[in-house]
């Protein structure tokens, strides 16, 4: 079903890649797919004809961050057009389950990491404001990013998706309760 849409530029798919260490997959994601069989989704989309974003998400600090470079080429080997990522985010009930979840797993790094994503987020776990939420501000979100792209360009991939093909989208018509809004 996705294979002629996206022939005709009407879909794309993005898939995550948080690592390609099976063991620290296990740890980060426990109950999804492995990086292995996520990008033979990344290959076999592909080969369909299916334009297919890999998504590095989200990049811990000193967890899977120094992946970066080897995720992208993974992505880009497995036939990938494009790389997006997302920095950590911890909003509200999802910090003390992450700063518990980090001193569990990794408790020789806990301090550093979270040192690190506090100084992406301006001194906090997290910030909500647009534009800097997915990726952070500072230094550190600054390397990231340089990194991100450098890795990018070394394995010839996009940064962004090419926008679809939007011209047969109709919207449904509403009706009942929902034609009043």
């Amino acid at each position: 079903l996705i294979g002629p849409a996206a022939r005709a530029d009407r879909a794309w798919v993005s898939i995550s890649v948080t690592t390609l260490d099976g063991p620290l997959a296990r740890v980060l994601e426990p109950r999804a797919a492995a990086p292995h069989r996520r990008l033979q989704t990344v290959s076999a989309l592909a080969q369909a004809g299916v334009a297919v974003g890999v998504n590095v998400a989200p990049v811990i600090p000193f967890i899977n961050e120094p992946e970066i470079e080897r995720i992208v080429e993974a992505a880009a080997q497995a036939g990938a057009r494009s790389i997006h990522y997302t920095v950590l985010r911890l909003p509200w009930e999802v910090s003390p389950l992450f700063r518990q979840w980090l001193q569990q797993h990794f408790p020789d790094r806990a301090e550093r990491v979270m040192a690190r994503v506090q100084e992406m987020r301006g001194g906090q776990d997290y910030k909500a404001e647009f534009g800097s939420r997915m990726k952070g501000e500072g230094l550190w979100a600054q390397l990231i990013a340089q990194r991100i792209d450098k890795a990018v360009r070394r394995a010839g991939l996009a940064r962004h998706v090419a926008p679809l093909d939007e011209s047969a989208f109709r919207p449904p018509q509403l009706v009942g309760q929902g034609s009043l809004f």
